[in-house]
């Protein structure tokens, strides 16, 4: 069984998410202000963490920030904050997701397990491929086995979700992909999410393994099309 924490000051909306996960065979705790929830969260007992944005003691960005640091899991950020820049920025601290609220809780359980079902996928996928052990293009290389990213020969660190993009675009160098494809592959099949959330992860990588993050050599944009991986 699953473990989710949710980090969310308002009892009735903690409720009903406890509740429908609950209701879907999770188990879930209830933190109601930033620093229990951040506590809770680095106790390393949770599979995925529900994380409100506004809260008492701490905001969720601060929390996202410190968790990233220390532990691999999926962040989703839950907010009734819509504007870009707030989505922007709390997937550029390493939230995996964003819901707004009001939200469906069918769609909160299926973000859920379209998180989960994502950073278990690593572990299948080396089973059904035949992914060498190590993939090099250029200065990039990537151990697979290992989950270690080196660009001209330095370790990089990286989200899960960060690392599963890169990997995959480099699995399929000078292959175009659409947004919506990469979303499905990297964020899962059973849910549709804001394609936004793809764009600002590409930036975090050029950011990370381009010299030039504005003349990209390698994570090309393909105007109308996508990306892809460019030797």
């Amino acid at each position: 069984m699953k473990n989710i924490l949710i980090i969310e000051d308002d009892p009735s909306i903690a409720a009903v998410e406890r509740d429908f996960l609950e209701i879907n065979g999770f188990s879930a705790a209830i933190a109601a202000d930033g620093e229990t929830g951040l506590k809770e969260a680095l106790s390393g007992e949770y599979d995925l963490i529900l994380l409100d944005l506004q809260l008492p003691g701490m905001d969720g960005y601060e929390i996202c920030r410190r968790v990233r640091k220390s532990l691999d899991i999926p962040i989703l950020m839950v907010s009734a904050r819509i504007e870009e820049i707030d989505k922007v920025r709390g997937l550029g601290l390493g939230a995996d997701d964003y819901i707004s609220k009001p939200f469906s809780p069918t769609e909160l359980v299926a973000r859920v397990k379209a998180n989960l079902a994502q950073y278990e996928r690593p572990r299948m996928r080396a089973a059904r491929t035949a992914l060498s052990e190590e993939i090099k293009i250029d200065n990039l290389r990537i151990n697979v086995q290992a989950r270690r990213v080196y660009v001209d020969g330095k370790e990089i660190e990286y989200t899960n979700k960060e690392y599963e993009l890169l990997l995959f675009l480099m699995s399929n160098p000078e292959v175009v992909f659409s947004k919506e494809t990469l979303y499905d592959r990297i964020w899962g099949e059973d849910v549709h999410g804001d394609l936004k959330t793809v764009a600002v992860h590409i930036n975090r990588l050029r950011e990370k393994v381009e010299k030039d993050p504005a003349n990209p050599a390698h994570i090309e944009t393909v105007w109308g099309a996508g990306y892809r991986f460019k030797i």
